[in-house]
């Protein structure tokens, strides 16, 4: 068999191969690119809610971090008063 035709041979079973393993995950019809679409939109969204819950963990452990070297300052230079 010439290198060409076995080429073109390979390169339209990679192609039916490719066709079948989408249409066994279901991407095979009509709607299949805006279905990706959708999908990448799904993951980019839940990416953002990680990274912003992450933020804002962050942010208030920090805060809280502050609060309480802020209040032991104060205790300790008896801003409140004598009793407390």
């Amino acid at each position: 068999m010439p290198d060409a035709e076995f080429e073109e041979l390979l390169a339209r079973a990679a192609q039916e191969g490719a066709r079948r393993a989408l249409a066994d995950v279901g991407l095979d019809g009509e709607e299949a690119a805006m279905d990706v679409r959708d999908l990448r939109a799904l993951l980019d969204c839940i990416r953002f809610v990680r990274r912003t819950a992450v933020q804002t963990t962050v942010h208030l452990v920090t805060t809280g971090i502050i609060l309480a070297l802020l209040a032991g300052i104060a205790l300790k230079l008896k801003i409140f008063g004598p009793g407390g």
